[in-house]
């Protein structure tokens, strides 16, 4: 801020009696902050803010702090040591933030393939009286073509008890269309 631009906020911000606005202060962005009177509710002033106006609306941004101070909640307008120390602290947050997403993101996630093979499915069983198909399963899969097909395989499921139950008889119910019939008059 230049030095007439200083002195300038300076005088403004003297509560002198005849003044009908007073300058509070300022914030990191440049906007300044004043109280005046309102004709209407003489017994609080009325606070509000004034941008630059080569400034577009909606990037006009309001710290917390002036907000707090512009709605009455605050009744010290903010310093500007503790606009700095929010800045700062607002920093701080980004960073460990990022820390906590690197974290996260180097644990396994239980929603990720696993990254060991899981051990495929026996498909030769071990009794003696199946030992003559199975050498016959085999024979036929020494070919390349036929390893490839074998692998491919899906065993048979087993035979739901459940299946049973699931079916009732309203299942496949679907409604008619309509089709309405002439009025009797």
């Amino acid at each position: 801020m230049s030095p007439v631009n200083s002195l300038w906020f300076k005088w403004k911000s003297l509560r002198l009696p005849w003044r009908k606005s007073f300058l509070v202060g300022s914030d990191l962005s440049g906007n300044t902050f004043w109280e005046f009177k309102d004709a209407l509710n003489a017994t609080r002033y009325r606070r509000i803010v004034k941008f630059n106006p080569k400034t577009h609306y909606a990037d006009v941004q309001v710290s917390p702090q002036w907000h707090q101070w512009l709605r009455y909640v605050r009744a010290e307008p903010p310093s500007v040591e503790e606009q700095q120390q929010d800045i700062i602290r607002q920093l701080q947050i980004k960073q460990l933030a990022k820390l906590a997403d690197e974290r996260w993101a180097s644990k396994p996630s239980y929603l990720d393939m696993p990254q060991t093979q899981q051990p495929k499915p026996a498909t030769q069983s071990a009794d003696a009286t199946s030992n003559s198909s199975s050498q016959a399963n085999n024979a036929q899969a020494d070919t390349p073509d036929a390893k490839e097909v074998g692998r491919d395989e899906v065993p048979t499921a087993k035979k739901d008890p459940w299946a049973a139950a699931a079916a009732t008889p309203s299942e496949g119910w679907q409604p008619k269309p309509w089709s309405p019939t002439t009025s009797q008059r």
